[in-house]
């Protein structure tokens, strides 16, 4: 009788599976919002001049509300104008390119894919390239973003012209057209660049925050709110795809409908990220993997999760290519490259040993 009476009762005092992953995500999403907000102070305060807390709060809190901050103006310009908008478009270019790597991998079913799949760094690389070598470099972000555009125009118009919208029509094209874009990027960088502009493409292809500024913190930052909405509210259909378009069509999801859109919407982002950093890999296609690793296949963790996780990632890493070498900077694609390798490998390792 006494068992009887036991059995039923562990039963019900153990939580539902579903409910120890949604506290997982949950726990996951607070620590990473905490250690984000940790992340951006202290990248603020580290380099050749040393900032406090309090000095940055101080000059917020002067520029937000016009009181005194008491500090000197070289320091308030290092903090307000430098270092703050470097870090906050740190943290919107990482936190979106990997949620696009995400969205990426879940609708190619390719666990190699990441944002820059469809042609847009290609597209975004020859807009760049054809302005410095104009020499009209302010207008960079805007040809970056206009070459994107182009590109994602041109495979999914190609893609529609061989009769399919599949995942795998989409990204042949896409590789069809990111490699004419990337010879025509060669010819312009051979036939053309001069002096000083080689170092100034090689910046830029490589992946560079060192020019942001609040135009560049506000453009990435309002790319990722307008577009991150759609995509994290996409995770339902991202699972059902995972299954297979036939059965995600059972399932009640417009399959072609939906994976036209969610393209479109990580392109529109990772076009609008491209064009203020320049091309940084590695970030879209790392961390979806690792997150996971730690919160399951779920899009509903992976999708906030990566976003967090890739803001904060990308803060280190360029904080790391700012300060290290100083007074050189390094392009913090290297620092990403240099990272993101031994991590992907130890991730296939980790894989393999659980299989």
């Amino acid at each position: 009788m006494s068992v009887a009476v036991a059995v039923p009762m562990a039963t019900a005092a153990a939580p539902p599976r579903a409910a120890r992953k949604r506290s997982r995500t949950a726990s996951a999403v607070t620590v990473l919002m905490l250690a984000l907000a940790g992340t951006v102070v202290a990248a603020v305060a580290i380099g050749p001049a040393a900032v406090s807390p309090a000095e940055l709060a101080a000059s917020v809190w002067s520029h937000l509300t016009g009181a005194a901050s008491g500090l000197s103006p070289i320091r308030d310009a290092i903090i307000w104008e430098g270092r703050v908008p470097r870090v906050l478009t740190a943290a919107a270019v990482g936190g979106g390119l990997a949620l696009c790597g995400a969205v990426m991998q879940a609708l190619t079913h390719n666990p190699l894919a990441d944002p820059y799949l469809l042609g847009l760094s290609s597209g975004a690389s020859t807009g760049a390239v054809i302005v410095i070598v104009l020499g009209a470099a302010v207008a960079l972000p805007f040809a970056a973003f206009a070459g994107a555009l182009i590109a994602l125009a041109l495979t999914l118009g190609l893609s529609r012209a061989a009769g399919s919208a599949t995942s795998t029509a989409v990204v042949l094209a896409g590789l069809a057209v990111s490699a004419v874009l990337s010879a025509l990027t060669s010819l312009v960088i051979f036939w053309s660049a001069t002096n000083d502009s080689y170092r100034e493409i090689l910046s830029w292809l490589l992946g560079s925050l060192g020019g942001a500024d609040w135009a560049d913190a506000a453009l990435a930052g309002a790319a990722v709110v307008v577009c991150a909405v759609p995509l994290l509210a996409s995770a339902r259909p991202l699972d059902s795809l995972a299954l297979g378009d036939t059965a995600a069509e059972a399932l009640g999801i417009p399959v072609v409908r939906v994976r036209v859109l969610l393209f479109v919407c990580t392109a529109l982002l990772t076009g609008a990220l491209v064009a203020v950093s320049g091309s940084i890999g590695f970030v879209g296609l790392i961390l979806p993997h690792a997150v996971r690793a730690v919160v399951g296949a779920r899009h509903r963790a992976v999708l906030p999760v990566s976003l967090l996780a890739g803001a904060v990632f990308l803060i280190w890493a360029d904080t790391i290519a700012r300060t290290v070498f100083e007074p050189r900077e390094l392009p913090v694609g290297i620092v990403t490259a240099l990272i993101g390798g031994p991590v992907f490998a130890l991730l296939l390792l980790r894989k393999k040993t659980r299989s």
